[in-house]
Protein backbone atom coordinates (compact mmCIF):
# COMPACT_ATOMS: atom_id res chain seq x y z
CA UNK A 1 0.00 0.00 0.00
CA UNK A 2 2.94 2.50 0.73
CA UNK A 3 4.20 1.77 -2.50
CA UNK A 4 0.91 2.68 -4.19
CA UNK A 5 0.99 6.07 -2.35
CA UNK A 6 4.44 6.82 -3.42
CA UNK A 7 3.71 6.01 -6.75
CA UNK A 8 0.28 8.16 -6.88
CA UNK A 9 2.98 11.57 -5.42
CA UNK A 10 5.16 10.89 -7.69
CA UNK A 11 2.04 11.14 -10.66
CA UNK A 12 0.21 13.99 -8.64
CA UNK A 13 3.96 16.08 -8.54
CA UNK A 14 4.79 15.40 -12.56
CA UNK A 15 1.30 16.28 -12.86
CA UNK A 16 1.42 19.43 -10.85
CA UNK A 17 -1.76 18.70 -8.95
CA UNK A 18 -0.89 20.70 -5.79
CA UNK A 19 -4.07 18.90 -3.48
CA UNK A 20 -3.14 15.72 -4.04
CA UNK A 21 0.77 16.31 -3.46
CA UNK A 22 -0.21 17.49 -0.40
CA UNK A 23 -2.22 15.33 0.97
CA UNK A 24 -0.05 12.21 -0.27
CA UNK A 25 2.49 14.06 1.43
CA UNK A 26 0.32 14.04 5.09
CA UNK A 27 -0.12 10.83 4.27
CA UNK A 28 3.49 9.72 4.24
CA UNK A 29 4.00 11.80 7.33
CA UNK A 30 1.24 10.67 9.32
CA UNK A 31 2.24 6.75 8.40
CA UNK A 32 6.06 7.64 9.32
CA UNK A 33 4.98 9.36 12.49
CA UNK A 34 3.02 6.02 13.44
CA UNK A 35 5.44 3.93 12.85
CA UNK A 36 8.45 6.30 14.79
CA UNK A 37 5.64 5.57 17.37
CA UNK A 38 5.36 1.67 17.04
CA UNK A 39 9.22 1.65 16.86
CA UNK A 40 8.14 -0.86 13.72
CA UNK A 41 7.11 -0.34 9.83
CA UNK A 42 3.71 -0.66 9.90
CA UNK A 43 1.82 -3.33 7.76
CA UNK A 44 -1.32 -2.92 5.28
CA UNK A 45 -3.61 -2.56 8.56
CA UNK A 46 -1.50 -0.02 10.34
CA UNK A 47 -1.65 1.83 7.61
CA UNK A 48 -5.41 1.43 7.02
CA UNK A 49 -5.82 2.81 10.85
CA UNK A 50 -4.11 5.22 10.20
CA UNK A 51 -5.92 6.28 7.10
CA UNK A 52 -8.89 6.40 8.99
CA UNK A 53 -7.73 8.04 11.63
CA UNK A 54 -7.00 10.84 9.33
CA UNK A 55 -10.33 10.76 7.74
CA UNK A 56 -12.31 10.88 11.00
CA UNK A 57 -9.84 14.15 11.71
CA UNK A 58 -11.17 15.72 8.83
CA UNK A 59 -14.96 14.62 9.27
CA UNK A 60 -14.48 16.51 13.44
CA UNK A 61 -12.47 20.00 11.43
CA UNK A 62 -15.23 19.74 8.39
CA UNK A 63 -18.17 20.05 11.36
CA UNK A 64 -16.10 22.43 13.03
CA UNK A 65 -15.55 24.46 9.91
CA UNK A 66 -18.85 24.70 9.13
CA UNK A 67 -20.38 25.40 12.86
CA UNK A 68 -17.65 28.27 12.28
CA UNK A 69 -18.84 29.56 9.48
CA UNK A 70 -16.07 29.10 7.12
CA UNK A 71 -16.88 26.81 4.34
CA UNK A 72 -13.59 27.19 2.58
CA UNK A 73 -11.83 25.28 4.88
CA UNK A 74 -14.34 22.93 5.23
CA UNK A 75 -14.16 22.22 1.03
CA UNK A 76 -10.12 21.98 1.40
CA UNK A 77 -10.66 19.32 4.01
CA UNK A 78 -13.58 17.57 2.06
CA UNK A 79 -10.90 17.40 -0.50
CA UNK A 80 -8.83 15.96 1.47
CA UNK A 81 -11.24 13.27 2.82
CA UNK A 82 -11.73 12.58 -1.28
CA UNK A 83 -8.20 11.63 -1.30
CA UNK A 84 -7.59 9.09 1.02
CA UNK A 85 -10.53 7.75 1.14
CA UNK A 86 -9.71 6.15 -2.29
CA UNK A 87 -7.38 4.29 -0.76
CA UNK A 88 -9.35 3.41 1.89
CA UNK A 89 -11.67 -0.09 1.52
CA UNK A 90 -15.52 0.56 0.48
CA UNK A 91 -17.14 0.87 3.24
CA UNK A 92 -20.50 -1.47 3.87
CA UNK A 93 -23.65 -0.34 3.84
CA UNK A 94 -26.25 -0.62 6.92
CA UNK A 95 -27.30 -4.12 5.87
CA UNK A 96 -23.57 -5.45 5.12
CA UNK A 97 -22.58 -4.12 8.49
CA UNK A 98 -25.68 -5.41 10.56
CA UNK A 99 -25.12 -8.80 9.20
CA UNK A 100 -21.50 -8.91 10.19
CA UNK A 101 -22.54 -7.88 13.43
CA UNK A 102 -24.96 -10.70 13.74
CA UNK A 103 -22.71 -13.01 12.16
CA UNK A 104 -19.59 -12.11 15.21
CA UNK A 105 -22.17 -12.57 17.98
CA UNK A 106 -22.81 -15.34 16.79
CA UNK A 107 -19.28 -16.49 16.22
CA UNK A 108 -18.19 -14.82 19.76
CA UNK A 109 -20.50 -16.78 21.51
CA UNK A 110 -22.15 -13.86 23.03
CA UNK A 111 -24.95 -13.44 25.41
CA UNK A 112 -24.79 -10.31 27.56
CA UNK A 113 -23.16 -6.87 26.79
CA UNK A 114 -20.18 -8.24 29.13
CA UNK A 115 -19.17 -10.10 26.01
CA UNK A 116 -19.28 -6.78 24.45
CA UNK A 117 -15.44 -6.54 23.71
CA UNK A 118 -15.64 -10.15 22.29
CA UNK A 119 -17.73 -9.15 19.36
CA UNK A 120 -15.93 -6.17 18.63
CA UNK A 121 -12.55 -7.96 18.22
CA UNK A 122 -13.90 -10.08 15.71
CA UNK A 123 -15.22 -7.54 13.86
CA UNK A 124 -12.24 -5.33 14.19
CA UNK A 125 -9.96 -8.72 12.72
CA UNK A 126 -12.50 -9.26 10.19
CA UNK A 127 -13.50 -5.70 8.63
CA UNK A 128 -11.08 -3.28 9.36
CA UNK A 129 -11.37 -0.25 7.56
CA UNK A 130 -14.89 -1.23 6.30
CA UNK A 131 -17.07 0.02 8.53
CA UNK A 132 -17.67 3.05 11.45
CA UNK A 133 -16.58 0.79 14.48
CA UNK A 134 -17.96 4.03 16.50
CA UNK A 135 -21.57 3.45 15.21
CA UNK A 136 -21.13 -0.77 14.87
CA UNK A 137 -20.28 -0.53 18.78
CA UNK A 138 -23.49 1.06 19.23
CA UNK A 139 -25.17 -1.48 17.17
CA UNK A 140 -23.52 -4.51 19.19
CA UNK A 141 -24.46 -2.85 22.33
CA UNK A 142 -28.04 -2.73 21.50
CA UNK A 143 -27.94 -6.19 19.83
CA UNK A 144 -26.90 -7.63 23.57
CA UNK A 145 -28.85 -5.46 25.37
Amino acid sequence: MRAKINADLKTAMKAGEKQRVGTLRLINAAIQSAEIEAKKDLDDAGILAVMTKMVKQRRDSIAQYTSGGRPELAAVEQAEIDIIEAYLPQQMDEAAVATAIADAIKEAGAASPKDMGKVMGVLKAKYAGQMDFQKASAAVKAALA
